[in-house]
């Protein structure tokens, strides 16, 4: 639900030309073509460029494996924002078969205040980039 940093996504767009966010909703779409919590992500092919910014809750491990094994398996280039979660078996087993980018700072995630304000929340850990990339992409 929270909402990637623009100036962060267009720096990595310049880089990347994303064709899929695979994390969103339709108020937070980073693409024109997106994968929102009602189509799960988790259960599709993924094609092309794809952005990523998963829920950081439990199910995360779920989402850097399958941006792995998409890209393991030629389909996508995946390109993460994630916790900078050096301690997990997640970050182990995957994130360090990636590219990985270390963001200096805390970034500021926009989102929806109880209230339905948008506000930008400072995030209270790390984060990092990390990129899987598909030899076809």
């Amino acid at each position: 639900e929270w909402e990637t940093p623009q100036e962060l996504f267009d720096k990595l767009n310049e880089e990347f030309n994303f064709t899929l966010d695979v994390c969103a909703s339709e108020e937070n779409a980073k693409c024109k073509k997106f994968y929102s919590k009602e189509d799960n992500a988790l259960l599709r092919d993924w094609s092309g460029v794809c952005w990523m910014n998963p829920p950081y809750g439990r199910t995360i491990a779920n989402w850097v494996k399958k941006a792995y094994q998409e890209a393991w398996l030629e389909k996508a280039t995946v390109v993460c924002l994630l916790p900078s979660r050096t301690e997990t078996s997640w970050w182990w087993d995957y994130c360090m078969k990636g590219e990985i980018r270390f963001i200096r700072g805390r970034l500021k995630f926009g989102g929806r205040n109880t209230k339905g304000d948008y506000v930008k929340y400072p995030a209270t850990f790390g984060n990092a980039i990390v990129i899987f990339k598909s030899i076809k992409n």
